[in-house]
């Protein structure tokens, strides 16, 4: 029997650089109040959030992932062309296909990249970077780009009490590329489809019968039953990230979550025992919860402020609708 050759030989990866898109529209609490009836200072204490970002109609979903791409590739001295593949990770594209990826790659003129989308809601950049790791390591890529892009906005009920204070927009990205040691820890991920109806679409795009529905599907959540889970299993799954590693919580110079809720945020922080030496991120004040585009937004917040150094190391956890979750290690651009 002949054998299939693979002569592919084990490297390091890192992250290279980060670039972010923030949508130039920030919405306060009291406009949110105005539709939902929720007192802006109750939506503060419960979220963390006093403003969010929208996308106007001209920032798509493409074109605010694009933005976001070129800014990352410029910071890391890459040209599109050396591009080997191009993953978006995003469950708010309209169009069931192509994958917003493809789009992307065009744009930015990544000719003879490969290009994919990954659907893992506000996991799916964890999920992308350990994808895009592995890529680099085996030698499948010389660069990847992963992005983080949502437009929560489209796929919101923003009448909703429970979800319309929360979401927002935006896209944020990072190119991997090899490195001469290790960047990238191993991912620790988890799918509980038990607990799936926590967090879903309040309908599918058809109802099995070939028709679609009247109104478009919008974003439906139990926060409760979200928050039970995420303080049950994402405090276990850090210390897993961390031992995998090789690194101590009192090593982590930056810790960014998902900017899902600042509740669940202060909550993993104490239970990691993390202190004033590791930058939180808590992008969430400015931004919302942006879904797949959180955790690069966060990135680069902390580190254009100067609150994490470049070069040091930050724990990534993301967490969202399935329920899932993933996260690893990384040293930081």
């Amino acid at each position: 029997m002949t054998a299939i050759q693979d002569t592919q030989v084990l490297r390091h990866s890192r992250i290279l650089s980060v670039g972010v898109h923030r949508p130039q529209r920030s919405v306060p609490n009291s406009e949110i109040a105005e539709r939902t009836g929720l007192d802006p200072d109750w939506i503060e204490r419960r979220s963390g959030i006093r403003s969010r970002r929208y996308a106007a109609p001209e920032e798509t979903l493409p074109a605010m992932a694009t933005a976001a791409a070129e800014k990352a590739l410029a910071a890391a001295g890459i040209g599109a062309d050396q591009l080997g593949t191009v993953v978006v990770a995003t469950i708010t594209s309209m169009e069931q296909m192509p994958a917003v990826a493809v789009e992307v790659a065009h744009r930015l003129g990544a000719a003879r990249a490969a290009a994919f989308d990954v659907s893992a809601a506000c996991a799916g950049f964890c999920h992308a970077v350990a994808l895009a790791s592995d890529l680099v390591r085996l030698g499948r890529s010389e660069y990847v780009l992963v992005i983080g892009a949502e437009r929560m906005t489209d796929i919101l009920d923003h009448q909703d009490r429970d979800t319309a204070f929360l979401f927002a927009d935006g896209a944020g990205a990072v190119v991997l590329g090899p490195s001469d040691e290790p960047g990238v820890g191993p991912v620790v991920w988890r799918a509980d489809g038990t607990r799936n109806a926590a967090l879903k679409m309040t309908a599918p795009w058809h109802d099995g019968t070939g028709r679609r529905p009247d109104d478009r599907p919008a974003i439906t959540m139990s926060g409760w039953k979200v928050y039970r889970w995420a303080t049950e299993e994402l405090v276990p799954a850090a210390h897993r990230m961390l031992e995998l590693a090789g690194v101590t919580a009192d090593q982590l110079d930056a810790f960014i979550p998902h900017q899902a809720n600042m509740l669940i945020t202060d909550h993993v922080v104490g239970e990691l025992g993390l202190t004033g030496r590791t930058a939180v991120a808590r992008d969430i004040v400015t931004s919302g919860n942006s879904s797949a585009a959180s955790i690069p937004l966060a990135m680069e917040e902390l580190l254009s402020s100067g609150r994490a150094p470049s070069g040091g190391l930050a724990l990534l956890i993301g967490f969202g609708a399935g329920l899932v979750y993933a996260g690893q290690v990384v040293r930081l651009p």
